[in-house]
């Protein structure tokens, strides 16, 4: 590559295409992992019986590991080198799926989850800075962030589908195991295919910061959980309140350190804080829309994973399409513009969603719509994120563009699940049959997964109004749901405006081509 100012950047060749082909191993992982699990929800719930809070962390406590720890291993890698930390992280990661695999009780699912998340937090924010070195020329470092995304959304394709195919034939624990032979293939060839870029110079890494990055997060999603669990109550608010006051604190931190764990300049840059920023609501909207939609096609529809699997197919294509043909646009319009009728247009999906009632078309429509509105969005908006940075804060960056979508992620299942649990509890509370005993209807208030198997318990009479009645009010939260997310996009919509009324730049284009060259990292030997 060439690093000489004034020269134009080298354009990539066939190890640099054969890399990034590499590199989109973890990031189908680490959309896989998260959609794999919808499926597999039901089954696990019997075989390990969790409480509705126990069921939340499950989903959710891998997303919020992987926010928490984006920033700390962005940063790390800057440091130590990305690649050393792709390794690595790969290695945890394939030890965090076996142990997941075979977790005999939710404690120690939800541990083995949170040590995937750890694990899941090295690999994106590595593989997304290691495209930024390895793509100098700007449009065609568009176009493999673009293909990095579609790897990404491809998981979410792939995790139903693989998930169901195994569900069909084997227990719940496979779904995790896939990462094992995959996991395989990137420590066998990333060696060979990725040299290391790191700068020259690196500072500490702040301990304190690592840790306030992970409480401060944790403790709000804690109390909010406690919230729709138990009502309000002093408990649930310190937690919440602490979080803030944690976070707070964390910010002051970054500004007065020399080498922050955070690097709170990059939000002076327009495009970078309207599209990190934006990330997190597309995470909540997409990621809370899926737990709800795949237990909808399962637990109400009664569909076997490997049906609901194929059902959700048309979601992540058409996402993936919708990708793909946006980003072919940029020469003819500005990201801010396509991005925000994206989310315009995505308002149609939980308009869909609203009259959903007792069959698969409008849940496979809605969700079509919504991911398609909003895809486009991650593609745009993660290249202007990255390509906005200055090429050695490239692993802060995309460290930043992921906890975005992750940490929205997290939060769509904490936030849009607990209100959609309070939802569905406060319907079977009011409409609950009479007759239930009081030690089934507890459980049953609780989530539907319980709910169905209290009505197997009950005589078949009881026990049909008692399933009914729960898939009703299924229904009725996930309805709710959908209302929520009309003003959210259209809000979504109208901020990404703003980046065209202050210059955000188109992505592709790049007004100093020769400045990014003669800034980056170099490639060091190990």
């Amino acid at each position: 590559m060439s690093t000489r100012p004034g020269v134009p950047p080298e354009r990539a060749g066939a190890k640099e295409w054969t890399a990034l082909a590499v590199l989109g191993v973890p990031a189908v992982l680490v959309m896989m992992n998260m959609s794999v699990l919808y499926l597999a929800l039901p089954t696990l719930s019997r075989d390990l019986d969790p409480s509705g809070p126990q069921l939340l962390w499950i989903t959710d406590i891998y997303g919020f590991m992987v926010a928490g720890a984006l920033i700390t291993m962005g940063t790390l890698g800057d440091r130590i080198g990305h690649r050393r930390i792709l390794l690595v992280g790969a290695i945890a990661f394939t030890g965090a799926s076996i142990f997941a695999a075979y977790a005999d009780s939710a404690g120690m699912l939800i541990a083995a989850r949170a040590i995937q998340g750890v694990a899941a937090a090295s690999l994106a924010p590595s593989s997304l800075s290691v495209i930024r070195n390895l793509f100098r020329d700007p449009a065609q470092r568009t176009l493999a962030i673009t293909i990095w995304m579609m790897s990404f959304m491809g998981g979410g394709a792939l995790g139903p589908l693989v998930g169901g195919v195994l569900l069909q034939y084997f227990w719940w624990g496979s779904v995790f195991l896939v990462a094992v032979p995959t996991m395989l293939v990137l420590l066998l060839t990333v060696p060979f295919l990725v040299p290391e870029f790191r700068p020259a110079e690196s500072g500490r890494l702040d301990l304190i910061s690592v840790a306030m990055s992970l409480t401060a997060p944790l403790a709000v999603v804690y109390g909010i959980k406690s919230l729709a669990a138990d009502g309000v109550g002093l408990l649930p608010l310190g937690f919440i309140a602490a979080g803030v006051v944690i976070g707070a604190l964390f910010v002051r931190r970054q500004r007065r350190l020399d080498t922050p764990l955070l690097d709170l300049s990059l939000f002076r840059i327009p495009a970078f804080a309207v599209s990190a920023g934006g990330m997190i609501v597309v995470g909540m909207l997409l990621f809370g829309t899926s737990l709800l939609t795949s237990q909808y096609l399962q637990l109400v529809l009664g569909f076997e994973p490997l049906e609901a699997g194929l059902w959700q197919l048309p979601t992540a294509v058409g996402g993936t399409v919708a990708a793909l043909w946006v980003s072919g646009l940029t020469s003819r319009f500005q990201p801010a513009v396509l991005m925000s009728a994206g989310a315009a247009f995505a308002v149609l999906g939980p308009l869909m969603l609203t009259q959903v009632d007792g069959g698969p078309g409008f849940v496979v429509a809605g969700s079509l719509l919504l991911f398609a509105g909003l895809t486009p969005f991650m593609a745009l908006g993660t290249g202007l994120v990255v390509g906005a940075a200055p090429p050695e804060r490239a692993g802060a960056a995309s460290a930043i563009s992921e906890t975005g979508a992750e940490l929205g992620g997290a939060l769509g299942i904490a936030t849009l699940g607990s209100i959609a649990t309070a939802v569905y509890g406060g319907y079977m509370t009011d409409r609950l049959p009479d007759g239930v005993p009081a030690s089934l209807a507890g459980p049953a208030g609780e989530t539907l997964p319980a709910a169905l198997e209290a009505a197997h318990r009950l005589p078949e009479a009881l026990g049909t109004a008692l399933a009914d009645t729960a898939r009703a009010a299924f229904t009725h939260s996930l309805h709710v749901h959908a209302l929520i997310l009309i003003p959210l996009l259209l809000a979504l919509s109208a901020l990404t405006l703003t980046l065209r009324r202050r210059g955000g730049e188109p992505a592709g284009k790049d007004s100093t081509p020769a400045d990014d060259s003669a800034a980056a990292p170099a490639p060091v030997a190990d």
